[in-house]
């Protein structure tokens, strides 16, 4: 079960709300980190999730249904573009709590191990959506909203160990079906170390068809390491990897499977 993502998406659905509360008009407009989206596209990205967990819409046959994560995030933005700051912010804060309540009814016996797909990003767990949840709140709020390099300022705890890894573990566990391209020139194991809050170490092994992540470091002769929040930015492309990882051993081989990762 992903008890602790359950955990982790109400406190930073928590802390996310406070902050969407205190945008002012400006910052509403301001462009984020999250490329090609302002504050306002942020947040009513996350707000319509939450709506869609709590009053699923009705499909519409004429339209033909996306077939990427992408694709479907970008419609449910593109829907609220010419909302107001309040109606975004209305609908995030309304539906914050009953997405909560389907999160934690995933977590029950029964619907924890229902398989779900999302669109091209992999199929996992029900269970596990809690987990996709804290790693796109951490992510979308700690970095591309209130980051050193995102427009809005705040005074927010500090990246706990337990958010962070919660938002790491969500990568890992995507990383072979959502980064196919690094199965395919993963061919020895390469091991990572991630440091700081959320840290720990993995080993990415080749498998029969996708590359498998093993915790801890075995039989792997090179090692990357880099700061767990770090990982957040340059696993998902925001920042280059170069920027942030070490390597110790072929440094030729790590740089070819780090320029495949783009976690989603």
């Amino acid at each position: 079960m992903s008890k602790a993502g359950l955990t982790a998406s109400r406190i930073l659905a928590d802390r996310y709300s406070t902050v969407v509360r205190s945008l002012t008009p400006d910052e509403w407009e301001a462009p984020s980190r999250c490329a090609g989206w302002s504050v306002k596209d942020l947040v009513a990205h996350t707000g319509s999730n939450f709506k869609v967990m709590v009053d699923p819409p009705e499909e519409d046959p004429s339209v033909p249904p996306p077939t990427t994560a992408e694709e479907l995030q970008n419609r449910l933005v593109d829907v609220r573009r010419d909302w107001t700051p309040t109606q975004v912010a209305d609908e995030f804060l309304a539906s914050v709590d009953g997405a909560m309540g389907v999160l934690d009814a995933l977590q029950q016996d029964g619907l924890a191990s229902t398989p779900m797909t999302l669109t091209d990003l992999g199929t996992y767990q029900s269970h596990q959506l809690s987990d996709a949840f804290a790693f796109d709140m951490w992510c979308h709020m700690y970095v591309d909203l209130l980051g050193p390099e995102a427009p809005v300022t705040r005074e927010v705890p500090d990246p706990e160990d337990d958010l962070v890894r919660i938002a790491v573990d969500w990568m890992w566990s995507g990383l072979p079906q959502m980064c196919k391209p690094v199965s395919g020139v993963l061919d020895r194991p390469l091991g990572v170390r991630l440091t700081g809050a959320g840290s720990g170490e993995w080993t990415l092994k080749p498998g029969s068809d996708l590359l498998v992540v093993e915790p801890g470091l075995s039989i792997a002769d090179t090692v990357i390491t880099s700061a767990a929040t770090d990982f957040v930015l340059w696993g998902t492309t925001r920042s280059p990897w170069r920027e942030h990882v070490t390597v110790e051993g072929d440094t030729a081989y790590a740089e070819t499977v780090l320029d495949t990762v783009d976690i989603v």
